[in-house]
């Protein structure tokens, strides 16, 4: 039995995901042709008890070939399906990853390791937001026109918006429906079609969207989903001719790769890379809503977030009482079952990233960090073999120690104490990264100030994780390259045409 009395998810032969290519459910081609090159397929295991849980296709060339073709053949049709059609796909689309939600919410937690309470809460409802957004979006776009009345012609010029193509959509394990949907949802509605990558360690809730895409009966070939490792999978789909445009969402080392593969072939490139958050908690802080929100920011999602909180930088005035604070609320959260509603935190999504995190702790202490809570891994009562990390913040790290300077995507933070706005700043910024940060402070002049002097893709004041799919999302510096949201979802996955039409010769 479990601490909370539950028992132990009982153990069951691994379920065999298949690919989905042209709108059939079919095995990678080393299992299809008997020719295989490896292992057909990649066992993914159930973070939270470290045993196995999905089957995974170990996919190849010859798959991502079958898939963009299925792609590529579906496109003319498609491109040319009125975009009210298109709407109402993504609508049905929406309605069916509600109506099982909770099916979803618990492949999502047994995939990736977070409680299923926050997948219920967060990651599905925002993937049927993804496409209820996509979908009302698509209605209202608008075009440019321009007359031209001066000598010698009188014209008018306006703007087409076409779809591209085929789209390649990698995704990542940490978030792992929210944003594969954040890619297919716009990829569609604006007349492309796509292959998408997720990632091997976390396919299940991809597996069951595809499910949801026959019962909807959205056309052959207009998604289709290749499961895979990036080797063998994700760096044919990248390099292929009949692939013309890239969203990645992942690692910057791996993104680094596409843009160096991608450039050659100029493709449009969308990349949401790493970060290394920073909060600029000032002395006028509002100090309760800054703690909670920060224990928050670091530790949501066991802290396997991009966006979240790595890095609070405090005004030296309050820094004692806002550490002292912190800590206590902070050992308050609870390490355990996902499937338990209790639970904060749960399991690291793998063995070898819970070793990452483990030596980035060491490493803290190394650098002559302060472990003032956390520290360590966590033993769950009937999840011995589980990947659990206790919620660790580190005090007494230089600005410029590894530890404070490259990406952990765990549940650890560092401290720091600052004197004035320039030093803070200065730390802010003094990374490779620029995805977000956050700044506390109830003056509004410093609060604009400070935001328009960080070098980041968005600055939250007083808030985080306060998110519209109206406004742009992306990075800059090392953080990555594009922006997702509307318009700019509009504009990456479609083309602007020009197009002049002869009215009469100019007349004075």
């Amino acid at each position: 039995m479990n601490a909370n009395g539950s028992s132990p998810p009982a153990a069951a032969a691994p379920l065999r995901l298949q690919n989905y290519i042209n709108g059939a459910f079919v095995d990678p081609a080393g299992v299809a042709d008997g020719k295989a090159t490896a292992a057909p397929f990649i066992v993914a295991v159930n973070p939270s008890t470290g045993e196995p849980h999905v089957q995974v296709p170990n996919s190849d060339s010859r798959d991502i070939d079958a898939a963009v073709s299925a792609a590529t053949a579906a496109f003319p049709s498609w491109s040319r399906t009125p975009r009210a059609a298109r709407s109402a796909y993504l609508a049905r689309i929406a309605a069916a990853i509600e109506a099982r939600l909770d099916e979803f919410a618990a492949a999502e937690s047994a995939d990736q390791g977070k409680p299923v309470s926050l997948a219920r809460s967060v990651d599905i409802p925002r993937a049927v937001h993804n496409f209820k957004f996509f979908a009302s979006a698509v209605l209202h776009e608008s075009s440019k026109a321009n007359e031209i009345d001066g000598a010698p012609v009188h014209a008018l010029n306006y703007v087409r918006r076409e779809p591209v193509g085929v789209a390649a959509l990698i995704s990542p394990w940490n978030l792992p429906l929210y944003l594969l949907t954040w890619k297919i949802a716009p990829c569609i509605a604006t007349g492309n079609t796509c292959v998408c990558k997720p990632s091997e360690f976390t396919s299940h809730t991809a597996y069951l969207l595809c499910t949801v895409l026959t019962e909807v009966g959205l056309p052959p070939g207009v998604v289709n989903m290749v499961f895979g490792d990036g080797p063998r999978a994700g760096a044919p789909l990248v390099a292929h001719p009949g692939v013309p445009l890239i969203s990645f969402t992942g690692g910057t080392v791996t993104g680094a790769r596409i843009a160096a593969m991608a450039a050659p072939m100029f493709k449009k490139l969308s990349l949401e890379l790493g970060g290394k958050n920073a909060a600029l908690v000032f002395a006028d802080a509002n100090l309760d809503r800054a703690v909670a929100t920060c224990v928050n920011s670091a530790f949501r999602n066991q802290g396997e977030i991009c966006l979240c909180t790595s890095r609070i930088f405090v005004h030296r005035s309050i820094y004692a009482e806002f550490v002292d604070r912190l800590v206590a609320k902070v050992k308050l959260l609870r390490v355990g079952d996902p499937r338990d509603p209790e639970t904060n935190l749960g399991a690291l999504v793998s063995q070898e990233h819970m070793d990452k995190v483990l030596g980035y702790i060491q490493l803290a202490r190394d650098e002559g960090g302060e472990i003032r809570t956390g520290g360590g891994r966590v033993t769950v009562p009937g999840l011995e073999g589980g990947y659990y990390v206790a919620p660790t913040i580190v005090t007494g790290l230089s600005p410029t120690a590894r530890c404070m300077q490259e990406e952990i995507f765990g549940p650890v933070v560092g401290i720091t104490p600052f004197d004035d706005e320039d030093q803070a700043v200065a730390w802010a910024n003094g990374t490779k990264y620029g995805l977000a940060a956050c700044v506390w402070t109830e003056n509004v002049r410093t609060a604009h100030r400070v935001a328009a002097r960080i070098h980041a893709g968005t600055v939250w004041v007083n808030c985080w994780m306060v998110r519209s799919l109206n406004m742009p999302f992306g990075g800059v510096k090392a953080s990555g390259t594009g922006r997702e949201g509307w318009p700019a979802s509009l504009e990456f996955f479609t083309e602007e045409k020009t197009v002049c039409v002869y009215l009469d010769e100019h007349r004075a």
